[in-house]
């Protein structure tokens, strides 16, 4: 395959000027090595944004193609024709559908899989017809090649009437040649792939006269896509109803209809352009892989080994960069206070400090899962998972990419809402970041552990069963069956005007980018710490306000009580302190807020004391062993053992144990329900674009924790 050289063509309809930046989009069928292409073009010079009205992503890179010409690479959604299925896919159609759109690109690269021909040039035709500047970027010409398909690129480029590339974006391979083009006055493509039917002919022209346009063929996507057009006024979609209501327009015949136009058109094209010199004589390596990987009984073993690997990389491997995170911001914080001290200080080391420790604590979990994700998806072995699981979670209203964002729930929501990006269809993907808080992650652990410790018997059943360790798992269980059936009442509730259709494309299997896999991580992590993360600092700091201030001479009277309760017992100077701390807790903002809110939290079975709990562990759930420590005066809260035995010496007003079965099995309750995590919160917001998500998550989950919680406690009282 010889690398091509443009074609001559005559300056005929739009044109890129060279001005001292232009717009390029590259857009193509998913799995046709887009993304690859844009890595290669933008590398670490990308950033991600909104697209004007909409809540899709607008990942774009620059590129300086010439001293004089900086170019904006446009990265579209995945799609295989501009009849959209999906809210992401629609961006396509807004951005190119509007003439007046101030982000319409100068240059259309269409990226195509040299190795499935065919089914690619579906949607270049229809950009063709759209008559745009375009090239076509032949990519993974290396499969096409070793799969026996020779394709003769100046007869294609003749065909077309575009400049074609043949390229390996996964190598760099034809990237050079690509940009050499791009710097290069294109004209739009002449050639009509597409005649569009005579009758519609007057109905064309009325909508071409109202709107100023110039080609059949968009006036006739104007027909077809009106009420999804984001930029059509709402008298101009009504007034296009009644035109097709008159003419008879019926949409999806049409649809039809052209796409059979247009593979006779591709069949004949290609007759003269594409040749297989050599036969399936065996099986390719990715079906004879697949007869295992998608095996009904081995496949779900091996997808659930998978699985068990990728949590253990979570909690084993992640657990030691997170501990020098940790410990890097204590010794940060020690080292500001041993040299400094005053109010603005502990602003600084409690607040601001402690809440950007919160933040950071996050990266290593995500860093690794969304490696995996991308290993996952580079080699292929993706696709086949969603397969194999979209029949079982679509009849929960669930998607077979669903999978990954709930279980890596386990580990941590906030890098498992973020998975749900692969999830196209706008409905199974909001269903599922709904849902997927509901699964009992990593920050439930040290709740779970004191509380299981405190009320149940460290007892075994035949020798190897722990009645803890069969709590523990019960919790996580009950977690996935309420995210399931939430799933299932959403999925009644939530309408949606796209139908969700599971179209999965397997690719052959190859070995990772390991770039791909990087960029992705970067990209991820710094979503998260830039977007999400100022959030959750503001609202630590706003935390460490309400504890550490109250109204009135309040916080110097604790003071003094604390210390003449500890003259009087006897405390260290350790002890002295915790005491000091849990008096000033107790008249702080936070302990008057908790004392507001006792009546609420009383049929429960809970007092003001664990109201501060529920209060500040907001900013995490795991707050609340800290908080429960320095409330009761206790020392160390990384001490189990400790936590525990004070606890168990805490006294009702009856005189009886606190913490007695039926208030901490309401505890457990009430903390695997409970939307207690203000880094889901943000980046729930950050997903969806909106605050009416999280605020319906936090509505519904503490709802259902609440109900869930006095049910609990009343039964067990």
């Amino acid at each position: 395959m010889t690398v091509a050289t443009q074609p001559e063509i005559k300056p005929a309809g739009r044109k890129i000027a060279k001005p001292a930046e232009v717009k390029i989009a590259l857009i193509g069928n998913p799995n046709s090595g887009k993304t690859s292409l844009f890595n290669q073009l933008t590398g670490l010079n990308q950033k991600v944004g909104n697209f004007p009205g909409v809540t899709v992503d607008k990942k774009s890179g620059f590129i300086q193609l010439t001293p004089s010409i900086r170019a904006e690479i446009i990265d579209l959604p995945g799609s295989y024709s501009l009849y959209p299925k999906s809210l992401d896919e629609r961006v396509i159609t807004d951005l190119l559908h509007d003439p007046a759109s101030k982000q319409s690109p100068d240059l259309i690269v269409v990226t195509a899989d040299a190795s499935n021909l065919k089914r690619n040039l579906l949607l270049f035709t229809q950009l063709a017809d759209l008559q745009l500047p375009a090239v076509l970027a032949l990519n993974m010409v290396d499969v096409a090649e070793q799969e026996g398909v020779k394709i003769d690129v100046d007869a294609l480029q003749r065909e077309l009437g575009v400049p074609v590339i043949p390229m390996n974006a996964r190598k760099g391979a034809g990237v050079a040649a690509l940009k050499i083009v791009m710097t290069q006055q294109l004209t739009a493509p002449q050639k009509a792939f597409y005649t569009v039917p005579s009758d519609l002919q007057p109905l064309l022209q009325s909508i071409k006269s109202r709107f100023g346009l110039s080609n059949d063929y968009l006036a006739l996507q104007y027909a077809h896509l009106h009420k999804s057009l984001k930029f059509l006024k709402e008298e101009d979609v009504a007034w296009m109803g009644e035109q097709l209501e008159s003419a008879g327009f019926k949409s999806n015949t049409r649809q039809a209809e052209e796409t059979i136009a247009r593979y006779t058109r591709i069949n004949e094209l290609l007759l003269d352009v594409v040749r297989v010199e050599k036969a399936d004589k065996d099986e390719k390596f990715s079906n004879r892989l697949d007869q295992i990987l998608t095996h009904k009984v081995y496949g779900y073993l091996i997808f659930f080994g998978l699985l068990f690997l990728i949590f253990q990389a979570i909690f084993a491997w992640a657990s030691y960069p997170m501990d020098l995170i940790d410990l890097g911001i204590a010794n940060l914080n020690a080292l500001i206070q041993s040299n400094f001290e005053g109010p603005l200080i502990n602003l600084l080391t409690e607040g601001v400090i402690a809440g950007l420790g919160g933040v950071l604590i996050f990266i290593p979990q995500i860093a690794i899962l969304f490696a995996f994700i991308a290993i996952l998806e580079e080699t292929g072995y993706m696709a086949r998972v969603t397969f194999m699981m979209d029949k079982v979670m679509r009849k929960f209203g669930l998607n077979g990419k669903s999978v990954v964002p709930l279980i890596s729930g386990v580990a941590c929501a906030v890098p498992a809402v973020m998975s749900a990006r692969t999830i196209e269809n706008w409905k199974d993907r909001m269903i599922t970041i709904f849902v997927t808080p509901l699964m009992s992650c990593s920050a439930r652990i040290p709740v779970y552990t004191v509380l299981i410790a405190l009320v149940v018997p460290e007892v075994y059943y035949f020798g190897f069963l722990n009645l803890q360790g069969l709590v523990l798992m019960a919790l996580y269980l009950i977690g996935f069956v309420a995210a399931v059936l939430s799933a299932w009442l959403l999925k009644v509730i939530l309408k949606a005007r796209e139908r969700s259709y599971f179209i999965m494309e397997f690719p052959t299997y190859k070995m990772p980018r390991w770039k791909n896999v990087g960029l992705t991580i970067v990209e991820k992590v710094k979503a998260f710490v830039f977007e999400a993360g100022k959030i959750i600092v503001a609202i630590s700091i706003i935390l460490w306000v309400l504890a550490s201030y109250g109204p009135g001479d309040g916080f110097e009277r604790a003071e003094q009580q604390a210390l003449v309760e500890a003259q009087n017992e006897g405390l260290t100077q350790e002890e002295t302190e915790v005491r000091i701390a849990s008096h000033q807790l107790e008249v702080s903002y936070a302990g008057k807020f908790g004392q507001a809110i006792e009546p609420v939290i009383k049929p429960l079975g809970y007092d003001w004391k664990i109201g501060i709990a529920l209060l500040t562990s907001f900013a995490a759930r795991e707050v609340f062993v800290g908080t429960m420590s320095t409330i009761y005066s206790i020392g160390e809260e990384e001490n189990v053992t400790t936590i525990k035995e004070k606890l168990a010496t805490v006294k009702d007003d009856n005189g009886e144990p606190f913490f007695s079965p039926a208030r901490s099995f309401s505890l457990m309750i009430f903390y695997l329900f409970a939307m207690q995590c203000v880094s889901t919160l943000a980046i729930v917001r950050r997903e969806t674009k909106s605050w009416a998500w999280p605020a319906a998550q936090l509505v519904y989950m503490s709802g259902l924790a609440y109900v869930m919680a006095f049910i609990t406690y009343q039964l067990l009282r």
